[in-house]
């Protein structure tokens, strides 16, 4: 299974979970940040995982940008890593 390294690009959380630059790599546990960001993420880590390319502007890629259901208050960039 593929590894998938979520970097968090901008962050004005509620919580406090997610700063600014901190970087998760996804290999078969769920990262530790907050259910409802991971929960919007699972989808796209899964698909990229067993190799899926996902729209990403007019091309097909191996990275995703996604923001939390909280606003958009917290933005990440996904991406496979080998």
């Amino acid at each position: 299974m593929k590894k998938v390294k979520i970097t968090v690009t901008e962050s004005k959380c509620r919580s406090g979970h997610c700063k600014i630059g901190e970087e998760y790599i996804v290999e078969e546990l769920c990262p530790p940040m907050c259910h409802e960001l991971w929960n919007i993420l699972y989808s796209y880590v899964f698909a990229l995982q067993n190799g899926a390319e996902l729209d990403y502007g007019a091309v097909h890629a191996r990275q995703f940008d996604a923001k939390c259901p909280d606003g958009g208050r917290v933005c990440v960039h996904g991406e496979v890593v080998e």
